[in-house]
């Protein structure tokens, strides 16, 4: 498996793909498979946080944040209607931090799930 792999993810920007690079170059090939697909079905998509952040802006404010799994952001979101709008533009803004914070810990999480 060559580090190639982890360019197929959805929306993968450069840093991600060299920390996930550092994270796993002391893998096997095996276990740089079986970590790929577990990061792949717990990663966030960035654009999917910002189209979530957008609809926020015209229908269910705090959405993005339930995706994170910030469960108690999301309900704040939701009942002020995202900060007045201010922390749902915010988040369509910083949209690509959030999913990076995001998939930084699902990786370590997947990676220790694994035993890695």
């Amino acid at each position: 498996m060559s580090d190639f792999s982890f360019a197929m993810l959805p929306g993968i920007e450069q840093e991600e793909m060299l920390w996930l690079q550092e994270l796993t170059k002391s893998y096997s090939s095996e276990n740089k498979q079986r970590f790929l697909a577990l990061y792949s079905t717990r990663r966030k998509d960035p654009q999917i946080i910002l189209i979530c952040s957008l609809v926020g802006l015209v229908a269910v404010a705090g959405v993005q944040r339930f995706l994170l799994n910030q469960i108690l952001m999301g309900i704040l979101y939701f009942m002020t209607v995202g900060f007045c709008f201010v922390g749902t533009i915010l988040d369509a803004i910083n949209y690509r931090k959030l999913a990076w914070e995001y998939n930084k810990k699902e990786a370590i999480s997947s990676a220790a799930l694994l035993g890695l």
